[in-house]
Order: structure tokens, then sequence, then C-alpha cells
């Protein structure tokens, strides 16, 4: 599936920041009252980790919605990699609105700033490989293209967005239509043209599936020798995707075994936030 690109999020980005903000101010930030109206004043924003930065469309949207009196003047882009103590943006124009928006404007770029830095961490242990690494719809609900797109500043993949665009085809979908070769089929009938992907859990499936037309195979927990010999039999016939139970030592040997793709829902499920600081001064 192709990578979301930011083009593409313009009406959910200002939708994300619309409930953040209603979220956060609601009916008024009383504590900003206590400055006066009229002051002006000015903020950076600093990394006190190693990152990859993502979301600055984010931070854009909090405040052009909140007060478009404040200037937004960044320092760094999405995907790149910046250090501790490095400064992001900088922010000039009313104090009130630089302190009310601060929590939802960083929320938005720590998250997926923590996104981008893991998948850029995951994907330099495969850089050497041509495995794509791709993450799954295990997201934050209400963020999931924020966070897909996000991956893709981290230098990983999308997988399917959700359950329209794509089939993906599991155990109990398999049970429930009697087979892999009549799910595939019916699946090739329902939806002419979207992806079909079916998951196995045994060579032996790995060929029903091959016969059947799936477009994309996803090998569920095989054991090494095993997905080496999946890849001997597909023969370049389908995708193949490993999934399941990967972790940091695990996966350099899997896309060695010459896998098109691995799935990490830890991608996006297991993210550590990266801790950034706003500087005022008035």
């Amino acid at each position: 599936m192709p990578n979301l690109r930011l083009a593409d999020l313009t009406a959910e980005i200002e939708a994300n920041v619309r409930r953040a903000l209603l979220e956060d101010v609601g009916s008024g930030d009383i504590t900003a009252q206590l400055i006066p109206a009229e002051r002006l004043a000015k903020a950076t924003i600093i990394t006190r980790d190693n990152a990859v930065i993502a979301g600055t469309a984010w931070v854009d949207a909090v405040f052009r919605q909140l007060d478009p009196r404040v200037a937004v003047h960044w320092q760094v882009r999405d995907g790149e990699r910046v250090k501790p103590n490095q400064p992001l943006f900088h922010l000039e124009g009313p104090a009130r609105s630089l302190l009310t928006g601060e929590r939802s404007a960083l929320n938005f770029l720590q998250m997926l700033s923590g996104v981008a830095t893991r998948a850029q961490h995951l994907a330099d242990f495969v850089a050497e490989t041509q495995v794509k690494l791709l993450d799954t719809r295990k997201t934050l609900p209400g963020l999931r293209l924020a966070q897909k797109y996000a991956v893709t500043c981290g230098g990983c993949h999308n997988h399917r967005i959700g359950l329209y665009d794509a089939f993906l085809i599991k155990e109990n979908h398999i049970a429930a239509c009697g087979g892999i070769p009549e799910a595939i089929r019916a699946a090739h009938k329902i939806a002419p043209g979207k992806p079909v992907e079916i998951e196995v859990e045994s060579l032996d499936e790995l060929k029903e599936a091959l016969a059947a037309g799936a477009d994309i195979i996803m090998l569920d927990e095989l054991s090494l020798d095993d997905m080496r010999e999946a890849v001997r039999l597909n023969a370049g016939k389908a995708k193949l995707e490993a999934s399941g139970g990967i972790n940091e030592s695990t996966l350099l040997p899997i896309a060695q075994t010459g896998v098109d793709y691995i799935s990490i829902g830890a991608m996006t499920k297991d993210v550590k936030a990266v801790d950034l600081s706003m500087r005022l001064s008035l």
C-alpha cells in the first residue's frame, strides 16, 4: 500500500487539532488570564532527547487555530534527526496564546516524534537489506493517520490504513469462510482490485494461498528455516510478510531470509514520547 503523504492529511490535521484544543482549552484558559492581554513574548522549544522529528504541521495548526498572530519559526523538518538541547522552533506572539497552545502543540510533536524515532531505530537494523518495515493498525484511536505519517518520517512504511482499503484474512476469517482457497476467492469477488493478504501458519498453508492467488502472504511466527523455504517456494509469485513476535534481536535475521515485508505493531503501540521543553522570554 502507498505511504501517506502530508499533502493528503490537511483535513485530518485540522480535525485532530480542533479536538485537542477543545479537550485542553475548553471554555478558556483561566490561568493565561493572569497575564495582560497585550503582553508579547517569545519562546524556544528544545528537545532533551536524541530523536527523529515528526508533527510540525500539527504544531502549526495548533497556533493557527488558536491565534493567527502567533508566528512559528522552524529550525528543523519532519524526518530530521536531532540531538539533546537542539532548538526545534521559535514562537513569537501574545504571551497568553503561546502558553495556552504549548501543551497541545508539544503533545502532538512529542508523540509523533516518538513514533518516528522508534521507526528509525528499527529501520537502522535492516538498512543493508531490501526488506520494508510496515506499521499496523495498533494505533491510538483517532490518531491513526498521524501516527502512520510519523512512521514514514522514520524511514518505515505504511500497511493498510484500515479495514476498508485491503483484505487481511486471518485465522478466524479462514475458519468462517471454510478454508484458505474459499476465503481468497470470496475476497476477489467482493472487491476486485483490492489487495488480498492472508495469514498462514505453515508451509502447507502457504502452498494453498499461492495456488489460490493471494497477493500478499503473512507468515505468522514461522521459524527462520521455514521463512527461507517460503521464499524459495514463493519464487516471487506473491509478496511475503513476516509477522508475530518480532523484536530487535530477531529483526535482522528475519530480514535476511528474503521476505519482502516485516510488520511490527510496536512501532506505533509501544512508543516513548520525546522529551521537549518550552522556554519563554518576555
